[in-house]
């Protein structure tokens, strides 16, 4: 799976996870189409889920044991640390700690990463 896939598969995993997770109407930006997603949405994307696609293979695919909030702290770690790579003074909700994060966004994160558990090799 190219980056690209890998990016387009994780924006399509977040805006099914926030269709289902998020309480009320998401922000349009949440929701917004890959062709309306910034450069910097899709790189991150993209090496996030390269990221879980490692993570499985290193394992053996034994990661896939790892229980739904595993899988939701590994997406968000990774996604923190691609804040801190693309923006010198992130905005604090973009690198909030695991606990500090809404509950709908830590279960749209394990969706994330048992979207990408599905289609690894």
């Amino acid at each position: 799976m190219s980056e690209t896939e890998g990016a387009r598969l994780f924006r399509e995993a977040w805006i099914a996870g926030v269709h289902r997770h998020f309480p009320g109407e998401p922000k349009p930006g949440y929701v917004a189409p890959w062709e309306d997603t910034p450069q910097w949405e899709r790189e991150a994307a993209g090496a996030v889920a390269a990221q879980v696609r490692q993570l499985l293979s290193l394992s053996d695919g034994a990661a896939a044991r790892l229980t739904r909030e595993q899988k939701s702290r590994f997406v968000a770690i990774s996604w923190t640390a691609q804040m801190y790579k693309h923006f010198t003074d992130p905005k604090p909700g973009y690198v909030a700690d695991w606990p500090e994060l809404p509950a709908w966004q830590r279960e749209t994160d394990a969706d994330i990463f048992e979207a990408i558990e599905k289609t690894a090799p």
